[in-house]
């Protein structure tokens, strides 16, 4: 479990991470080159590659042609069983727990679980906890769910938790692609006063400013993603 290591060992030293997700319905292969160079040169430390609807075939392209441009290492993040390469590095096994839609609390566990018996995968049981952000994003529409109210702390807490209980490595806190809102520092804050696992956020973070509040809440990890997709010199205020 190199890379779950590396993430719990940047947290014992207070190190913040950052991961560049990668959704391969939206990128352009041809881009790829010039798009992977300002990865490599920003504070990035994993490549994220998944999106909630992503055509068959496209994550192992995207992988296979990411991993000849940068030594990151590289994480899946599924929206189901058919964006499974063995070519990444890592996968995040995610499971929706703010949602009460089966398939993804453990249907599609069940039919990746073939595919991850043998592979070389390191596997990071993760859960996943949409909340509110003021848009109806991908996730909730593909999964048929509904996310956790924002102005409900103690029901994003308590989910989170419950996700460390029953024995996940990791709580990503995720307001979801495009979202007009992303979580509050005092949420992260709260969910992260409650947790002795790592913590992931995602969604809505689009400025310095708003990167810089995820980890002042206590994010140990931020993926950010749309505000690539929308304007790359979004790159410049993170550079080393």
């Amino acid at each position: 479990m190199r890379i779950y290591n590396d993430i719990l060992e940047a947290r014992t030293r207070g190190e913040k991470l950052l991961a560049v997700l990668i959704d391969p319905d939206k990128f352009d292969l041809t881009t790829a080159e010039a798009f992977i160079t300002k990865v490599n040169a920003s504070i990035a430390n994993y490549i994220f590659v998944g999106g909630s609807i992503v055509g068959v075939n496209a994550t192992e392209q995207l992988v296979e042609q990411i991993k000849t441009l940068t030594n990151l290492p590289i994480i899946l993040f599924p929206g189901d069983v058919t964006q499974i390469t063995n070519s990444a590095n890592a996968i995040l096994f995610l499971s929706l727990l703010s949602g009460r839609n089966a398939e993804y609390l453990i249907g599609q566990h069940v039919a990746a679980a073939p595919k991850l018996k043998t592979t070389n995968l390191e596997i990071i049981p993760t859960g996943y906890v949409l909340v509110e952000s003021g848009a109806a994003t991908a996730v909730q529409k593909v999964t048929k769910t509904k996310p956790l109210p924002r102005n409900n702390a103690e029901a994003i807490v308590n989910t989170a938790l419950a996700g460390a209980l029953l024995g996940l490595k990791i709580i990503y806190l995720e307001a979801g692609s495009g979202a007009k809102v992303a979580i509050s520092k005092d949420i992260i804050s709260a969910v992260k006063a409650a947790l002795e696992i790592p913590l992931i956020v995602g969604g809505g973070i689009c400025t310095k400013a708003a990167l810089e509040n995820a980890y002042a809440g206590g994010a140990d990890l931020v993926v950010i993603g749309t505000a690539f997709e929308k304007d790359e010199s979004f790159f410049d205020v993170l550079k080393p």
